[in-house]
């Protein structure tokens, strides 16, 4: 038996190595065919021959097991060929044959299957498997099944990546594995084994059959062979050599494929149709599904098929990549040539003294800016720029110091120093200049005329701290721009409202990242000269956080005596800040710190009184909102009552800025109302002139005659109203004259007066006076604060400041309840501490006054009172009622009401003097509104009252009390 097998097993294998490597000895059928002469150029490229193939093929056992490992390796791969006895005679195999392999361990492959003459590496994890090839291989049947894996139902196998396969399959035991593995596989030969690596050599196509054992899975096969086809086929041959001549096209731009195609034919041999198909699937990129439909394929011709597709598929992404490829270095080598060629033509320039590098321009830029000014540049700042420019040519430009340097001399050379733009010390053009700009505001622009009264006198002008300070809305930023105007001085305007960063003032260190200078520094180079105007808005509203106290930082740069050498952070070189004019705005003069206060020269803007309001509405205000809504003066008139009743109802505040809101509503109404009422009020008006011009200029009888007759039927368009027979009659006229020349006059005339008419009916006037206001405003906000014509026992009218400017208020006292000893006060009102304890002393003093007038009358002891301060819901506080809350309990206690159209206002004390009081401009407005003929203040603000303007003061009788019994004199 043995000895039949050996000799079989011999005849197949050394006849298969001698079929291999020595073709000239076979002159069968096939050594000659065309597919072998066309793949001779593939063939030949391999120089080594057959010893390399021995050393491919050869087993790596060393233990003298397999000393017939070529032999035995190679068997049964090509059948077919004579038997040569000599050969067969000189050696002696001990292996069985691959076709005895009738159960085979089972191998999962998790990517692509296994084509007969191709090595594939495999990882086996499952130490059972692992074992038994090894078992195998010792056994000298070194042989197991490699079966491509399924697909999980319901998954793409093109979105589970290769890990969760591989970690799917290990899962995978017995039955189950089974049942997830493709029938037809691929007899694999172990040609090593390394660790968990094995190496597989496909031999045939085999197919599972049955479960022999399930760990390690052991299947029963069978072995599939080709179909029987004929060689000498003319499709075959020809869809052979296509496949050929695609794979040859795929070899030129692949050199992967070329080290394919090599080690193919070394391990195989001469190639057959089967062998060609098989080659062409396992080396492409196919997918699983169409390499495992190749390896089920027993129809040589239909496998043949199936490989020219995916090799032409293969063809056209190798078509794609090299596309590609191309492109790519197409612009890589575009750029670098651009490069290149750049580097030249710098050199070429530097040579010819055309161009200068980086760092050389650079330094000729910053020279250039100093050149115009270089005389007024300070030495000390002339000396850290020629530093710092020498420093810069030194340094590398890729370095992170060259652009910090680079900025620093940046911002070093942009600023102006010593260039002063030239004042205006004309004092009467300031004075047309500021007045055309703003009404009122007389202390400001009289503080402003001083300041340059000044600079003209001494032939050059300082710098100033002024700080205008007032409610919101009454100037105090727009004046900034005119008094720069007026000094014909540069603008800049800079808020520090919410500002938290000291930085922001004094600039950060260099060192920073993204560092820059401080606000003052950026507004020099913005501005280009030193002695700009700026406008440092809202500074009651500066913050403190954590990067420092900004209202400190400001100390420096708004005190006359420090700013000459102001030290900015990023540029550490001292900067001239004592011609530059301050204006500083507030709100609230409370809320900036004293030291601060102390260095600024504070002009307090009170507010407009309402003559003012109506001057400013009529003559700023009124105008520029015009001009917005795109409304011609002629078509609107606004009427001074209208003006009035706007400002007393509407706009009390102290500022004009809900005033211009207001205008501004009542301007878009009127806008609106002129859109729809026709849309086209320019072309009316236009053809109107036209009819008018036409009709007195005749100067052609027929021509004249149609126009005419054109326009009038354009006026008639235009009227709302049904035409009268005048009209129709005008119309037809200018027809008729052709025949009737005797009625031209006539008729003409009659078509003056129609388009007279119409013309006035079309330019009518939009007017807004005081009854019709509330259609364009709504319903008035404030009502008349007169609550009594004649005011009654127990109430008096007071004068009161508040943010909207000044206001009268009445104080009413009531008894309550009288008993011997009852004697009591209860206040209301929400009053504030001040005014309770005002009118705790005011209780007391009316005390001492009524029992001097009146030694008999014991009101205050024996009753219970109840003084009120209207309206409830206001809050109220302040000590410059009592004098007013004294006279209402007086008037009670002796029953006497107070003179008609009088009001007072003054604190006093527990003696009965009264002292001074604020807001005297703001409450002698308000007594004006109220209608109040007689008005007693304290003594001391006299001086307050006399810098009033006369419009203010017309109509007031004002008296002036040191002591309250004068107050009584007056008021009863």
């Amino acid at each position: 038996m043995l000895k039949v097998l050996t000799s079989s097993c011999l005849q197949n294998g050394f006849h298969a190595v001698t079929t291999s490597f020595t073709p000239q000895v076979r002159r069968g059928t096939e050594s000659n065919t065309p597919l072998l002469q066309v793949l001779g150029s593939l063939r030949s490229s391999n120089s080594r021959g057959p010893y390399l193939y021995r050393r491919f093929f050869c087993s790596d056992s060393t233990d003298g097991s397999e000393p017939n490992s070529e032999a035995k390796q190679v068997e049964g791969e090509i059948e077919g060929g004579d038997v040569d006895s000599k050969a067969s005679a000189a050696i002696v195999p001990t292996v069985f044959r691959p076709e005895d392999c009738l159960t085979v361990l089972a191998l999962p492959l998790p990517h692509r299957p296994l084509f007969p003459g191709v090595y594939m590496p495999i990882y086996v994890k499952d130490p059972k498997v692992l074992a038994a090839l090894v078992e195998s291989r010792k056994r000298q049947a070194p042989y197991a099944g490699a079966f491509l894996i399924k697909d999980e139902q319901g998954t793409d196998p093109n979105v589970v990546s290769a890990s969760d396969t591989e970690k799917n399959i290990y899962e995978l035991k017995g039955k189950d594995l089974f049942s997830r593995l493709h029938e037809v596989g691929t007899l694999a030969q172990i040609t090593s084994i390394q660790g968990d690596q094995v190496i597989l050599i496909g031999h045939r196509r085999i197919r599972m059959t049955e479960v022999v054992s399930e760990e390690p899975l052991r299947v029963k096969v069978d072995h599939l062979k080709e179909k029987p086809y004929n060689k000498d086929d003319d499709v075959i041959k020809a869809t052979s050599f296509e496949v050929l001549s695609t794979l040859r096209d795929v070899l030129k731009t692949s050199s992967l494929w070329k080290d394919h195609v090599q080690t193919y034919i070394q391990h195989i041999g001469d190639f057959n149709y089967a062998r060609l198909a098989d080659f062409g699937a396992a080396i492409s990129g196919a997918n699983q599904l169409q390499c495992q439909q190749v390896l089920e394929e027993l129809d040589v011709h239909k496998r043949l098929q199936l490989t020219l597709e995916i090799v032409k598929k293969e063809m056209e992404i190798s078509k794609i990549q090299e596309s590609i490829a191309k492109a790519i270095e197409e612009k890589i080598s575009g750029e670098q040539r651009r490069y290149l060629l750049n580097e030249q033509l710098k050199a070429i320039k530097k040579e010819l003294g055309l161009e200068t590098d980086d760092k050389t321009a650079l330094s000729a830029k910053f020279r250039e800016r100093l050149e115009p000014n270089k005389e007024k540049i300070p030495a000390h700042v002339m000396q850290v720029i020629e530093e710092e420019l020498t420093k810069l040519q030194l340094l590398e430009a890729s370095s992170s110091e060259f652009n910090v340097t680079r900025n620093y001399l940046d911002w070093l050379t942009a600023l102006p120093w010593g260039s002063y733009s030239d004042e205006n010390f004309d004092v009467l053009r300031a004075e047309t200049i500021l007045d055309e700009d703003h009404y009122g505001l007389s202390d400001v622009k009289e503080r402003i005329l001083e300041f340059i009264a000044v600079g003209k006198l001494r032939g050059t002008s300082q710098g100033k701290i002024i700080c205008l300070s007032g409610p919101p809305g009454v100037g105090k930023t727009s004046i900034g721009r005119s008094i720069a105007r007026a000094l014909n001085r540069k603008f800049y305007r800079f808020s520090v409202g919410g500002l938290s960063d000291v930085a922001e003032i004094k600039g950060h260190r260099r060192t920073y990242i993204g560092a820059m200078p401080g606000k003052m520094v950026q507004c020099l180079k913005s501005v280009g000269t030193a002695n700009p105007l700026v406008l440092i808005d809202e500074i009651d509203k500066l913050g403190r956080g954590h990067a420092g106290d900004p209202a400190s930082a400001m100390l420096e740069l708004l005190d006359p005596e420090q700013n000459a050498n102001f030290l900015d952070h990023y540029l550490d070189v001292p900067i001239d800040l004592s011609k530059v004019l301050f204006v500083c705005t507030a709100n609230v003069l409370e809320m900036i710190p004293n030291p601060l206060l102390d260095r600024m020269e504070v002009i307090a803007i009170a507010g407009y009184i309402t003559d003012e309001k109506l001057h400013i509405a009529r003559d700023y205000l009124e105008k520029s909102t015009r001009e917005t809504c795109g409304i011609k003066p002629e078509q609107v008139e606004v009427t001074d009552a209208a003006l009035l009743a706007l400002i007393e109802n509407y706009c009390r505040e102290a500022g004009v800025r809900n005033l211009q809101k207001q205008i501004e509503k009542i301007y878009r109404k009127i806008a609106l109302k002129l859109v729809r009422k026709d849309g086209k009020i320019e072309p009316q008006n236009a053809g109107v002139n036209e009819v008018k011009a036409e009709s007195v200029h005749i100067s052609d009888e027929i021509k004249s005659k149609e126009e005419t007759q054109a326009g009038a039927k354009s006026v008639e368009g235009t009227n709302d109203d049904k035409p009268s027979e005048n009209v129709a009659e005008a119309l037809e006229a200018p027809v008729n004259q052709m025949q009737k020349s005797t009625d031209e006059d006539t008729h003409l005339q009659e078509v003056e007066e129609v388009t007279e008419s119409e013309a006035s009916k079309t330019i009518e006037k939009v007017v807004v006076d005081s009854p019709n206001l509330a259609d364009y405003v709504g319903k008035p906000i404030f009502h008349a604060e007169r609550i009594y014509d004649q005011t009654p026992v127990g109430v008096v009218m007071g004068l009161a400041w508040t943010s909207m400017g000044g206001s009268t208020l009445y104080i009413e006292t009531s008894l309550v309840e009288q008993g011997e000893g009852k004697g009591a006060l209860n206040v209301t009102g929400q009053l504030g501490d001040v005014m309770k304890e005002s009118a705790q002393i005011a209780h007391t003093v009316s005390r001492i006054i009524l029992q001097e007038k009146e030694p008999d009358n014991h009101f205050f002891a024996n009753s219970k009172l109840h003084l009120h301060v209207p309206a409830g819901s206001t809050p109220k506080d302040g000590p410059s009622a009592g004098c007013t809350m004294i006279t209402s309990l007086l008037s009670l206690a002796m029953k006497k009401p107070v003179k008609p159209y009088l009001a007072m206002t003054g604190e006093v004390t527990l003696t009965g003097k009264i002292l001074p009081i604020g807001g005297v401009k703001e409450k002698a407005i308000a007594a004006r509104r109220s209608d109040v003929k007689t008005i007693i203040f304290p003594s001391a603000n006299r001086r307050d009252f006399d810098e009033l303007a006369p419009n203010v003061k017309e109509g007031l009788d004002v008296h002036f009390v040191d002591e309250y019994k004068q107050i009584y004199d007056l008021a009863f």
